[in-house]
């Protein structure tokens, strides 16, 4: 056991050759705090954005009691960890195997649908339970969102009614969801999406039970500064009250990467400069899947005992680890001119999907942990005091949080 406070005091400790992970616990209950606080309905953890057994447990003793789950594997993983969670299956696509062992076996009841055949499935699956939520997914635009996802889900609006109306008559409560996509940028995205719900309510005229705005709630990266999250709240309450609903209707909201962004960063060598790419021990088949694959844009800051005097910022590029062309993170990223081979690098607010997307492709892939006390590189949720207990840390070997 020893002190660990930030991501120079473990350069300065360990002088690894191997990627790190710092997380920050404090961070995520924090966030969790926010939500359960200023959102005024339910909040579900979207588990598939970190399904790390240490997050859960932060989230659930922060006050997130429901969960999002997308698979049997997630079912089986939260049901282990927190045998008391709400687990809501809302994948719209999912086979009568795993329909069946999550209501019989780990107590789910909610589902959710977009079609037909999927409303059938949970009905045979069940063997027409009659204690079901089951929320139809319309689909919406993404064009505030920096990620769509209005692609591959979401019932058709010409289609909608009749989903509904169906749906009324096997649920013990009837939902409607959405999705506005990843990192939306303006709450004017969750006021367009519920227009299409208040839409889909009147054609159909049925009583609506839930009202789920699904994730897309930012968090803070270069070029992507969000709006405060209380103002996305106050859009939502808003026109959820305006809704032709139950008077006893409830709203829920699905964050994942709002809840863990800042949970996680990353700290990697530099082996090797080339002009401005830099070649370190992470990359695109680790942790920086989304800065290779999508272009996604993390902060930076380089990690080194003496200060950059009059040095000059510049941008870079990474290559990571493996012998694969596509193993390359085009950024760019900003860092000080004068970094060179044996240098560290602390990439920030990669607690969502970046520690949940790792393989050991090429042989690389083992990943060391570490719980640090200082604060993220950027935050929505202002700063408070870390706990005492991040302070002190223990090193574990894992490839996965």
């Amino acid at each position: 056991m020893y002190e660990n406070t930030d991501a120079l005091a473990v350069v300065r400790a360990l002088r690894p050759d191997e990627p790190i992970t710092l997380l920050r616990p404090h961070a995520a209950a924090r966030a969790a705090r926010f939500f359960v606080e200023k959102f005024q309905g339910k909040s579900l953890y979207a588990v598939k954005a970190n399904p790390s057994p240490a997050l859960l447990e932060t989230l659930w003793e922060a006050g997130i009691t429901h969960y999002d789950v997308a698979s049997l594997g997630e079912v089986r993983l939260v049901h282990k960890f927190l045998p008391k969670a709400k687990l809501c299956f809302m994948h719209p696509v999912k086979s009568e195997r795993a329909i069946a062992q999550a209501y019989h076996n780990h107590n789910v009841r909610t589902f959710s649908l977009d079609s037909r055949e999927e409303l059938d499935k949970i009905v045979r699956a069940t063997d027409g339970a009659t204690d079901l939520e089951l929320c139809v997914r319309i689909r919406v635009s993404s064009e505030h969102a920096k990620l769509s996802l209005a692609s591959k889900f979401g019932a058709d609006p010409s289609e909608v009614a009749d989903l509904l109306v169906a749906t009324r008559q096997v649920a013990d409560s009837l939902g409607i969801c959405f999705h506005v996509g990843s990192q939306a940028m303006t709450p004017a995205a969750y006021a367009e999406a519920m227009e299409h719900v208040r839409a889909a309510i009147v054609k159909a005229s049925v009583t609506v039970d839930i009202v789920d705005v699904g994730g897309g709630f930012p968090s803070v990266y270069p070029g992507m500064e969000p709006p405060a999250l209380d103002g996305y709240f106050d859009v939502i309450h808003d026109c959820f009250e305006d809704l032709p609903i139950s008077y006893s209707a409830e709203l829920w909201c699905e964050p994942g990467r709002a809840l863990c962004a800042e949970y996680a960063s990353l700290l990697v060598k530099v082996e090797k400069r080339r002009g401005n790419e830099l070649f370190i021990n992470d990359g695109a088949y680790g942790s920086l899947f989304d800065a290779a694959h999508i272009g996604w844009r993390f902060p930076v800051a380089l990690q080194r005992s003496e200060t950059s005097i009059g040095t000059q910022m510049a941008e870079f590029s990474f290559y990571g680890p493996t012998c694969d062309d596509m193993d390359h993170m085009t950024g760019p990223f900003i860092l000080p001119d004068d970094v060179q081979a044996g240098d560290y690098i602390e990439v920030g607010m990669l607690g969502a999907y970046g520690c949940a997307m790792r393989t050991e492709f090429n042989g690389f892939g083992e990943t060391e942990t570490l719980v640090v006390s200082d604060q993220p590189m950027a935050t929505l949720y202002g700063w408070a005091p870390a706990n005492d207990e991040g302070v002190r840390a223990t090193r574990s070997q894992s490839s996965k949080i």
